[in-house]
C-alpha cells in the first residue's frame, strides 16, 4: 500500500528520510553531512543539502541550513526538545554539539528549532536562571532582531560561549550578567555570534 510519505516524496528523498530515521533511533541524535553522503553513496554534499531542504519544506524535518546536527524528525519533535550541550552562565566554556538527551516539553513547544541548554555558573541568578537549570533557546536568524534586554546565548569563536544579557551601545555589544560578582564582556559586534534567544526556564526541583 502506497502510504502518505511515498506520495509526498521522491525516491531519493525518502531512501535519506527513512536512513535519517533509523539513525537518530539508533544513536539517539543527528547524523553529520559527512554520514549522510556516505550512507546514500554521494560524492558530494550538495544532493543531500537539497534533499534535506525538501524535507524541511514538505515538513518532514526540523533543520537549520548549514548546520546538520540541529536537524530533528517532526514527528518525533513532540516527544522532546533535543538537549545539545552546556551554556556557560560565568565565563566562556568550550561549546559541545552532539545531543545528550531530550527534554520532554511539549506543553510548551511552539516554535521551530527549539533547542534546550544546561547552565552551568550564577551569573544568572537574579533573572531567575541558576546553576543546574535548564534554557529553551529559539535560534536567532537575524541579530538585528535583538532588543537591549534579551537574554541570548553567545558565541565568541576561539574562546566558547555564555549566558547574557544582550545590550548593543554606540556600535558595541555588551554581555551582562544578572549578578554583581560578574563584570560585563564589551566585544565588537564581528566578534561575536548569537546562537539563541531565551524563551523558557525549565528547572527540576
Amino acid at each position: 500500500m502506497e502510504t502518505t510519505t511515498d506520495k509526498k516524496l521522491t525516491d531519493a528523498q525518502l531512501e535519506l528520510y527513512e536512513w535519517i530515521k533509523n539513525y537518530m533511533k539508533d544513536f539517539q541524535h543527528s547524523p553529520s553531512i559527512r554520514q549522510m553522503m556516505s550512507a546514500m553513496r554521494l560524492k558530494s554534499p550538495a544532493p543531500i543539502q537539497s534533499r534535506l531542504k525538501h524535507l524541511q519544506d514538505k515538513g518532514f524535518i526540523s533543520w537549520q541550513e548549514g548546520k546538520a546536527r540541529t536537524l530533528q524528525i517532526v514527528d518525533e519533535v513532540i516527544n522532546g526538545v533535543p538537549i545539545m550541550g552546556s551554556i556557560a552562565a560565568g565565563g566562556l566554556i568550550e561549546t559541545f554539539n552532539d545531543v545528550d538527551s531530550n527534554l520532554d516539553v511539549s506543553d510548551v513547544l511552539s516554535k521551530k528549532n527549539v533547542f534546550a541548554l544546561n547552565v552551568n555558573g550564577d551569573s544568572m541568578i537574579d533573572a531567575c536562571i541558576a546553576h543546574g537549570d535548564v534554557v529553551l533557546m529559539e535560534p536567532i536568524e537575524d541579530s538585528s532582531s535583538l532588543v537591549n534586554g534579551d537574554i541570548v546565548s553567545a558565541l565568541v569563536p576561539g574562546l566558547g560561549t555564555t549566558l547574557k544579557y544582550f545590550f548593543k551601545r554606540n556600535g558595541k555589544i555588551f554581555l551582562e550578567a544578572a549578578n554583581s560578582a560578574y563584570e560585563a564582556i564589551e566585544l565588537n559586534i564581528d566578534n561575536v555570534m548569537f546562537q539563541g534567544k531565551l524563551l523558557a526556564v525549565w528547572r527540576k526541583i
